[in-house]
């Protein structure tokens, strides 16, 4: 065979080798770029189902149907109409006792022949001192469905304020949930923002939706590219992460009017990762019983976010 000929079989052998080895580098990068894909998408679902077990559960939201404010002195509560506290019906007796309240100090007495357990253990009296949130963890008090433990609110304007906060295992609002609701996931709402930290954290006023001023510790906040364009959000400070409230355009359309929360990992050499995908409701869009903290008013950004949750109808 003239030489030629042979060069010229050996370049044909070689170009397909080179081709099918291309061809595999293809479709190689390809498959790593869908597996990475795949695997976000499921994290993400994986995040949003974990939050909607938790809206769902026996201590979710959901269950969160009562709010009663304390007044000095006696607070009677049971079924009937003549208590200050009227709880669902055929819940408990009808009179089953009161709640004495003296300058931030709770005392429960139960009606007699009326049964209740502080944090699982049967009260074995009709008089038991109860602690607040302000105590810590607050005790919590069975009775029947129904779960009772005392929150603190206030500020300098309105006072300190306590209230008997009701959880029922059977409210209207958990029986009709019909399940959040998101945009699907996007991963270039899964933003690499850069942090800035004040030389000395300040504290953010932050409005309450029952109308409380209240400080929050600010030690910095975050930039980040949108669309083409720079955007800015206050962090506060929320044990070992860092949290963001914020509105933006799609709110009141979309998504729910008050605003969303987002929660992040604190900064890694000055980035935060900043994942719109897990913006979330506030309680306040599941049971017109929470006090949600509003978005203050540096943190609304005049862009669409179509990332996160959804608005939430209630059905009740």
């Amino acid at each position: 065979m003239p030489p030629f000929a042979l060069s010229a079989k050996l370049a044909v052998v070689l170009f397909t080798l080179w081709s099918s080895t291309a061809a595999l580098h293809v479709t190689q990068t390809a498959a790593k770029k869908i597996d990475s894909k795949g695997a976000y998408q499921q994290e993400i679902e994986q995040w949003r189902a974990k939050q909607e077990a938790s809206l769902k559960a026996d201590d979710g939201w959901l269950t969160v149907a009562g709010l009663y404010w304390l007044k000095q002195g006696e607070n009677r509560f049971g079924t009937s109409n003549n208590n200050d506290i009227i709880l669902p019906p055929n819940s408990v007796a009808a009179n089953a006792g009161s709640f004495v309240f003296d300058n931030g100090k709770t005392t429960l007495i139960l009606a007699p022949n009326v049964h209740a357990s502080l944090n699982g253990v049967p009260v074995t009296t009709g008089t038991v001192r109860v602690r607040s949130e302000v105590d810590g963890k607050p005790d919590l008090i069975q009775m029947n469905d129904l779960t009772f433990f005392i929150i603190k609110r206030g500020d300098t304007v309105h006072g300190a304020r306590y209230a008997i906060r009701l959880r029922d295992k059977n409210s209207a609002a958990r029986k009709t949930f019909t399940g959040r609701q998101w945009f699907p996931v996007k991963e270039a709402y899964n933003i690499q923002a850069k942090f800035i930290a004040y030389d000395q954290p300040k504290t953010l006023p932050i409005l309450t939706i029952i109308g409380d001023l209240e400080p929050s510790p600010n030690p910095g906040y975050v930039t980040f590219t949108l669309a083409g364009k720079e955007y800015r959000l206050e962090a506060q400070s929320s044990g070992e992460r860092l949290f963001f409230n914020f509105r933006d355009e799609t709110s009141g359309k979309d998504t729910y009017p008050a605003g969303r929360f987002l929660y992040t990992d604190k900064p890694t050499n000055g980035v935060v990762a900043l994942d719109f995908n897990k913006a979330y409701n506030p309680p306040c869009a599941f049971t017109k019983f929470a006090t949600c903290p509003l978005p203050p008013r540096e943190n609304h950004l005049p862009v669409s976010v179509e990332a996160g949750e959804k608005t939430y109808h209630i059905t009740e």
